[in-house]
């Protein structure tokens, strides 16, 4: 198993990091991504998010607002993206008034090579919480 991993932080309180990253239904249509759709609500829901190579299906498999803990798996074989056996967790903790998101992803690298691998997991990850920071500034 490969790892991917990306610690930062956001000058934010967690609840409000919490609102917006831990957002199933959150993602939206834009630069890279065609379409989004979604099907149930809460732990089990599913998301189709249409990329220009192909569909990618993610599955919630988590989500503790106690523990500011979401984790979600990609759940089709066809993905474009060159993982297998994927999933991702994310936890949030907050000090001071900032919080600090720790996403890490684990996979079987699919199609190229290891690092290269790690190297578009992490900037997914590190996309997701700069489109956070950029929310949350306002």
């Amino acid at each position: 198993m490969s790892e991917a991993k990306v610690v930062e932080t956001i000058a934010a309180p967690v609840a409000a990091v919490w609102a917006q990253l831990s957002d199933f239904a959150g993602i939206q249509p834009g630069p890279g991504i065609e379409s989004v759709e979604y099907e149930g609500e809460g732990v089990g829901m599913v998301r189709r998010i249409h990329l220009p190579a192909g569909v990618v299906v993610e599955r919630l498999e988590e989500l503790n607002a106690d523990t500011r803990t979401f984790r979600y798996a990609i759940i089709n074989d066809d993905s474009p993206l060159p993982f297998s056996d994927y999933s991702a967790t994310v936890r949030m903790s907050e000090a001071q008034g900032v919080t600090t998101v720790d996403w890490t992803g684990t996979f079987e690298p699919r199609g190229v090579d290891e690092a290269k691998a790690v190297q578009i997991a992490s900037g997914i990850y590190k996309g997701a919480i700069q489109g956070a920071r950029k929310t949350l500034a306002g």
